[in-house]
């Protein structure tokens, strides 16, 4: 199977950075859920990627580990926003390039600062799901997953001009997601 167009660009900036991945082919998957069934084989910790915003229209992406339970109103606070919400499937397309089930650090390839200019959103990164030898995004599609390194994520992240905040995600019982 040929690599969609935006997979292609993904992979020719990693390549450029020479960061190393490895691509699984699946059938599309939506939800958590759906991910756990069809990737379970794969290697390394798996995420659930939140693409949320504040009242203030603050952004930012947060990138957990699958098998925790975030607790929205406490995330905010640990990142200095006010009340989160998610932010619309239109905000989704025209920031990131991607569509919702998507949703991946990886879609920052589409969102790049430019020199000298400020982010448009925070990207937060779970310890636990960076605790894992390799970590597994969708590579800007929800028919694949991509295998990296914790470390090349960060290159990454910080290529596309972003700066990521590592955080303790706390499981808890309020606004599951």
């Amino acid at each position: 199977m040929e690599s969609p167009p935006e997979e292609r660009k993904l992979f020719s900036f990693l390549d450029n950075l020479g960061i190393l991945t490895q691509t699984y082919r699946h059938a599309p998957v939506y939800t958590v859920a759906d991910a756990q069934e069809h990737c379970s084989h794969i290697p390394g910790g798996h995420s659930k990627n939140l693409f949320v915003r504040d009242k203030k229209k603050q952004r930012a992406l947060a990138v957990v580990d699958d098998s925790l339970t975030v607790d929205l109103n406490a995330l905010a606070g640990k990142i200095g926003f006010n009340r989160l919400s998610f932010c619309s499937t239109d905000s989704l397309q025209s920031m990131l390039g991607v569509l919702p089930g998507s949703v991946t650090p990886f879609a920052l390839v589409n969102a790049q600062v430019p020199k000298g200019g400020k982010p448009a959103l925070t990207v937060v990164l779970d310890k636990t799901l960076m605790s894992h030898e390799i970590v597994n995004f969708h590579p800007l599609h929800n028919a694949a997953t991509t295998a990296i390194k914790p470390a090349d994520l960060v290159i990454f992240i910080r290529a596309c001009g972003y700066e990521p905040v590592l955080l303790d995600i706390i499981p808890t019982n309020l606004d599951k997601f």
